[in-house]
């Protein structure tokens, strides 16, 4: 481990940090100077009101700074922002900058073993930082959790998690909810049994675990095969940061994918796979789950952020939970208790329902014979995450479309540390004029499109960022930081960051004044798909790009 904190800047940040509390942790979005929780909100929605930069000025929109963050692994992560300083965070390092000049203020560097990242599914990323208390909380790829000094980034304590060389990887964004810091495993390919930790952010501590898969004499382990240990390796993992409501104390976590994918040797449900659970962060207690895709046998696990607002439903208010599911479906759910509300389609499915009955396409999966199957497995949505507008009410998002040829293979038994998925997953061929993706606009409830607009050259891996200014902002793998009109989808304005973006935009303001800002750096998993289509166009190289207005 390495820290650079010199002291003129370090004496800077001093000044500018004091302690979060968690009053201001759920009052997030309320003082539009900061950013202290991944989603931008404890309810996911990754909206600001800011309307400075709005439809009529973004054509004024201009780089005010960059910083090169030395990485060439891949660019994930939201920053985080507080009184002028801002965290962000990628595989090897936290760096503090400051807003106003784009001036690196300290950074720390994290030293794990250079086999580490054979253990990671789909990239070598970090979701980003939690802040509470004057500290700055992050998960390592070498399944650590550890808190920084927010003034000087000096490590405070160093907590490990799991054993990385058995399957387990950290990459998730910490949540701070009601006192306890929470983080989620990776590692589903790896036959890992999956958990989710809540740890005293004081000292490190851990107070409680959340396994994913319940074991023989806990309810829902009778939905795995009493006959054999499936339920020991049986996946589960939770590395997308979960939600929060303060009001009800619960937060909603997604679960992945069972392991191994090919589903002959394990009958059953498979709880709490491809699920939500809501837990309560004090404890871990489980309050109640929602199961989106039952012996999931086709990597739909419900990872991804689950959105949370108050929608109208059938004349009167309900609290809801919205999730664009892998599996093709959009789900909305009354977060007090978990009852369905609706369950629509938003891609091409192979699947009936919202608790999917199985086609004769998909089920031939399971037997073994390869099918063209839709969406593919790697989703009608993946990681990418979604934003909802309170204001039009509709979720904006950068959605799949994609099949591919599927076939379970023979198992093999489990070795602790190795790929534990036993699939082949073969790309089909690519239909004149079709789109691969699109960038849309969807009515929760109905799944309805407002509008559309296709992707015929890459798919988007960026997240979604929602403005009162009536834009969205997001970035392409080939490098353009791009703002759309949120009532058409109309492309008003676009910069060129020099490598791919897969990151998650922000917007927040300064001494009035509003900026945005998003990492670029390629990687992930579709720099991996995409490498050779891409190699020639989109160098790789992670650094911060913020804008703001350039005067009249």
């Amino acid at each position: 481990m390495k820290f650079i904190a010199p002291a003129a800047v370090a004496l800077f940040f001093s000044a500018a940090v004091t302690a979060q509390t968690l009053d201001d942790l759920k009052n997030d979005g309320k003082n539009t100077d900061n950013i202290l929780t991944y989603g931008m909100g404890y309810h996911l929605q990754r909206y600001s009101p800011l309307s400075q930069v709005n439809k009529k000025t973004v054509k004024r929109l201009v780089p005010v700074w960059n910083l090169s963050l030395d990485n060439n692994w891949g660019e994930q992560a939201q920053p985080i922002v507080y009184n002028g300083v801002m965290v962000v965070t990628n595989a090897r390092a936290t760096v503090a900058i400051d807003v106003a000049t784009g001036k690196q203020i300290w950074k720390h560097t994290l030293d794990w073993p250079p086999e580490t990242p054979r253990v990671v599914c789909c990239g070598v990323s970090n979701k980003g930082a939690a802040i509470y208390n004057g500290k700055v909380y992050r998960t390592t790829l070498d399944a650590h959790v550890l808190a920084l000094d927010a003034k000087d980034g000096k490590e405070i304590w160093k907590s490990k998690v799991a054993e990385w060389k058995d399957g387990y990887a950290l990459t998730v964004a910490p949540l701070v909810a009601n006192g306890v810091l929470i983080t989620g495993i990776s590692g589903a390919e790896f036959g890992i049994r999956g958990f989710i930790d809540g740890w005293d952010p004081e000292t490190g501590k851990q107070l409680w675990r959340r396994y994913t898969i319940p074991a023989r004499g806990e309810k829902g382990n009778e939905t795995w095969p009493q006959d054999n240990n499936a339920w020991e390796t049986g996946g589960g993992s939770a590395w997308i940061t979960g939600s929060y409501d303060p009001e009800l104390d619960l937060m909603y976590w997604g679960i992945g994918n069972p392991a191994p994918w090919a589903s002959q040797r394990r009958p059953g449900d498979n709880l709490y796979t491809s699920s939500v659970l809501a837990l309560r962060p004090r404890t871990g207690e489980m309050v109640w789950y929602y199961q989106f895709t039952p012996n999931d046998a086709y990597d739909y696990d419900a990872c991804w952020e689950l959105i949370l607002a108050d929608l109208k439903v059938q004349g009167r208010s309900r609290k809801a939970l919205m999730q664009l599911n892998r599996n093709g479906f959009l789900y909305v759910l009354d977060r007090t208790n978990g009852q369905l509300i609706s369950a629509n389609a938003y891609e091409k499915v192979n699947l009936k329902t919202g608790r999917p009955v199985e086609t004769d396409i998909a089920k031939s999966i399971r037997d073994m014979k390869a099918t063209e199957h839709w969406p593919s497995t790697r989703g009608a949505k993946n990681w990418q995450h979604a934003a909802f507008n309170p204001r039009t009410g509709l979720i904006y998002a950068n959605t799949l479309h994609e099949g591919r040829m599927y076939r379970h293979l023979e198992t093999k038994p489990y070795t602790v540390g190795q790929r534990y998925q036993f699939i082949e997953n073969l790309p089909l061929p690519r239909v004149p004029g079709e789109p691969i993706g699109h960038i849309e606009a969807i009515d929760p409830l109905t799944a309805a499109k407002k509008w559309r607009v296709p992707l015929m050259d890459f798919q988007i891996w960026s997240a979604m960022l929602a403005t009162g200014g009536g834009l969205l902002f997001t970035g392409k793998e080939t490098g353009e930081f791009i703002a759309l009109d949120a009532d058409t989808g109309r492309q008003l304005w676009q910069f060129q960051t020099g490598s791919g973006i897969n990151a998650m935009p922000v917007t927040f303001t300064r001494k009035g004044r509003q900026y945005v800002t998003v990492l670029s750096g390629v990687g992930g998993l579709y720099w991996n798909i995409a490498r050779e289509q891409l190699k020639d166009k989109v160098p790789p190289g992670g650094s911060v790009w913020t804008f703001a207005l350039m005067p009249d």
